[in-house]
């Protein structure tokens, strides 16, 4: 196995920042066309707030309900992987200090990533 360097550790990070944000914007991309495939010619009605379904108020929810018969939970799909990308890389980087064996970025990572996902999947 090739030695971890600094420079190593950058491009990996530079490679699952850009996968992450081509994937989101695909799947978005995808929701929002199948979106106004199915629903482009509808008329609003602006009289009548609607508000969000609660399918969509949740991670469980939106990732159960995504799929071909409703692109708008895909597009939300989408979002939320947009905003997982720097979730993970944060997460890589906590192993990539683990393997360089730098202790003090590991626990200062390790409270990053943990805000960072409590803050994701807490209700508000």
């Amino acid at each position: 196995m090739q030695s971890w360097t600094d420079q190593r550790m950058e491009l990996t990070i530079s490679i699952l920042l850009r996968s992450g944000v081509v994937l989101s914007a695909l799947v978005v991309l995808l929701g929002g066309a199948g979106f106004l495939w199915q629903h482009g010619g509808d008329r609003p009605d602006y009289h009548v707030f609607h508000a969000v379904p609660e399918s969509y108020r949740s991670i469980p929810g939106v990732v159960r309900t995504a799929g071909p018969s409703d692109y708008r939970a895909l597009i939300q799909l989408g979002l939320l992987l947009l905003i997982a990308t720097p979730i993970a890389r944060v997460a890589f980087s906590l192993i990539a200090f683990r393997f360089e064996r730098d202790w003090t970025y590991v626990w200062l990572t390790a409270v990053v990533l943990a805000i960072l996902v409590y803050s994701f999947v807490a209700r508000h």
